[in-house]
């Protein structure tokens, strides 16, 4: 798996990561899901640079001209509820793909350290000979994602990859590596260190989906 970590160079990335971290910053919303949402566009710009691309002839007021245009068919999947501002924002740039959503969660057992990944909801186009664009903005344990991928095997073979994450630790960034095929692409904000021992990403910002959205509703 090739891994493109933005963070590797200073940008105005940086920005928008440090205010998702900072304790005061994010406890705006609406902040947060825009700067989750501005990430987006940032990976998905990235993103775009790799795609396959045809000369096309665009007519003018005053003549024509030709140039170079992404030729790929794009599937747009993203994981609810945390992924949907990401989403947003690789929508904005990708604007004519089709769209993908699934609800995968943590389901922890009598051990609060122990858990498996649930996937329920999903709605998804058939992915045959089609580019995947994953989105998750917590890459913590790699098994969501991982999880995810394969619940959309169903739908058929895409024709190639991209995971697509804001946040990541290196032990999941390390699992989807082993999980994936090595011509799959991770475009990722930044890769932290280490994961505690209930899983969640250290430093990290704390739990995405309560930040955008409000805690969640207790059975």
């Amino acid at each position: 798996m090739q891994v493109h970590n933005l963070s590797e160079e200073n940008s105005i990335l940086n920005t928008f990561i440090s205010e998702m971290r900072d304790v005061k910053i994010q406890k705006d919303r609406m902040r947060f899901r825009r700067n989750i949402e501005r990430i987006g566009e940032l990976l998905g710009y990235e993103l775009s640079k790799t795609l396959s691309y045809q000369s096309t002839t665009i007519t003018t007021p005053l003549g024509s001209c030709d140039i170079n245009l992404p030729k790929n068919d794009i599937v747009l999947c993203s994981i609810l509820r945390a992924g949907v501002p990401l989403h947003h924002g690789l929508l904005n740039y990708f604007d004519d793909a089709q769209n993908a959503f699934i609800s995968a969660y943590r389901q922890h057992q009598k051990n609060p350290e122990s858990f498996e990944i649930i996937v329920e909801y999903l709605a998804c186009p058939s992915l045959e000979g089609k580019t995947l664009i994953l989105a998750d903005p917590m890459l913590a344990t790699g098994q969501s994602m991982v999880a995810t991928f394969e619940a959309l095997k169903p739908f058929g073979t895409p024709k190639e990859v991209h995971l697509v994450s804001v946040i990541g630790a290196k032990a999941g960034v390390d699992y989807v590596q082993k999980h994936f095929d090595v011509e799959t692409h991770l475009w990722i904000a930044t890769i932290d260190d280490k994961l505690n021992d209930k899983g969640y990403i250290i430093p990290g910002l704390g739990d995405a989906g309560d930040l955008a959205f409000g805690e969640k509703l207790q059975n």
